[in-house]
């Protein structure tokens, strides 16, 4: 893997004028890359369940092409575009009952690939019955379309994380129906980077484009406009990322989750200044989001999320968006992109695929350089035919998460450093409650 070049001179652009080389490992995701087989060992995200209605749909994931459709019936089905007869491709095709017919010569074909039936052959062929056109496992949970790509041997089970389980939750979708605003050019994994930098918020959500983040009345978050202390822990499902910052008498813990690989959880923003109830001292922030983050190819990358909602709160989530989530699609003129850019604009402006070897990383990148040798270590478990990070094959209930959104009632001691070890430390011990819990 090519190092960082260090530029040392002034005006020396014409040293570096020859440009490294992508990291191929982590960032290609067809079939048969070493990224793309671990990405294929997860459920992942392709649609919305409302869009499948009485036409087939197109699908790209992961480099391939393939359509999606659900018959009379209601099963749902997701097979490779391109009928084995001919090769014509079934997004024109006609569903029934069954399955569906190809536009070309109603070849039928069920939800699992099998060829029902080949009209323009004879009752006796090779075909009938025996053929399979490919086809991938689909399931449906919170309006979303799930599907599994990788070996139909290794097909792990469905992904049901506590937050999933919350009585006092109903779910929305962060993204409108049909809308394909949802698409960012560019790589997966430079997508995937920004949870685990934290930094960033404070210049790039605060200062530089003013504060684009609301606490839960859907007031400016200020108190982000400052790096706190940043620190990250890995856990059975992936990453906690925490950053612990002081708000005049309390400690806000911010802690946002990497699920492994392509997945994040977000919690609800505090309430400034907190109420603490009953005489308390500390307040939790349940889940407001969880986000996949899903390679349509190795420069496109589609966001896909279920909002959680308390019972009688508005789904309003894409009606009336954050700053944040306005400046995450790409749905704003070029100039207001300029002028007050997002994740969208940071991410995408580092090319289609990010090139690591131009980086310099530094002492706030301990995360992002945590979540990358997860990925090599998710590739080298593959290879040896192992189960990667986060199947959860043996998994007998809910998965716990960690991320905890908390705020702590705690004056500041009498000097700077020891805040800051105070800060460091209640950080820890938020995340050590939370996985103590979780081991309950």
């Amino acid at each position: 893997m090519a190092t960082t070049r260090f530029l040392t001179e002034k005006f020396g652009g014409y040293r570096i004028a020859k440009q490294p080389p992508i990291d191929e490992e982590l960032t290609r995701v067809g079939r048969g890359t070493p990224a793309g087989e671990l990405l294929r060992r997860y459920w992942q995200p392709i649609l919305h369940s409302a869009d499948l209605k009485d036409l087939p749909v197109p699908v790209r994931i992961l480099g391939e092409d393939l359509v999606a459709f659900r018959t009379t019936a209601g099963a749902v089905g997701l097979l490779e575009r391109h009928c084995a007869h001919r090769g014509a491709s079934l997004e024109f095709g006609k569903i029934t009952e069954r399955g569906i017919l190809c536009c070309y010569h109603a070849w039928h074909f069920a939800p699992d690939g099998r060829l029902l039936e080949a009209p323009t052959e004879a009752a006796q062929n090779p075909y009938t019955g025996k053929l399979c056109q490919g086809a991938y496992p689909t399931k449906e949970f919170a309006g979303l379309v799930f599907a599994y790509l990788g070996p139909p041997d290794r097909v792990p089970p469905f992904p049901f994380y506590d937050s999933f389980a919350r009585k006092d939750f109903h779910f929305g979708l962060g993204e409108p129906d049909g809308n394909k605003i949802n698409i960012q050019p560019t790589n997966w994994l430079q997508m995937m980077d920004n949870t685990p930098d934290q930094a960033h918020e404070a210049f790039l959500h605060c200062m530089h484009s003013g504060p684009q983040f609301l606490d839960q009345n859907r007031r400016p978050i200020t108190e982000l406009a400052i790096i706190g202390e940043l620190d990250w822990w890995e856990t059975p499902t992936g990453l906690a990322c925490h950053e612990a910052r002081r708000v005049g008498p309390d400690i806000w813990v911010r802690s946002m989750e990497l699920f492994f690989p392509n997945c994040v959880q977000v919690c609800r923003p505090p309430v400034f200044p907190p109420a603490y109830p009953g005489g308390a001292t500390e307040v939790e922030y349940p889940p407001f989001l969880i986000r996949w983050k899903v390679p349509l190819d190795d420069t496109h990358t589609a966001n896909y999320s279920i909002i959680f909602y308390f019972h009688g709160e508005p789904a309003d989530y894409f009606t009336r968006p954050t700053p944040a989530a306005k400046a995450l699609y790409n749905d704003r003129t070029y100039e207001d992109m300029q002028r007050f850019p997002g994740d969208f604009e940071a991410q995408v402006g580092q090319g289609p695929i990010a090139i690591h070897a131009r980086e310099h990383l530094g002492h706030t990148d301990r995360g992002l350089a945590m979540f990358r040798r997860m990925v090599r270590d998710g590739i080298e478990a593959v290879r040896r035919g192992d189960d990667p990070k986060n199947v959860n094959r043996g998994a007998s209930g809910p998965i716990p998460t960690y991320s905890r959104e908390t705020m702590v009632r705690l004056p500041p001691p009498n000097s700077p450093e020891a805040d800051k070890k105070l800060l460091r430390d209640t950080s820890r011990r938020v995340f050590e409650r939370s996985l103590a819990a979780a081991a309950r």
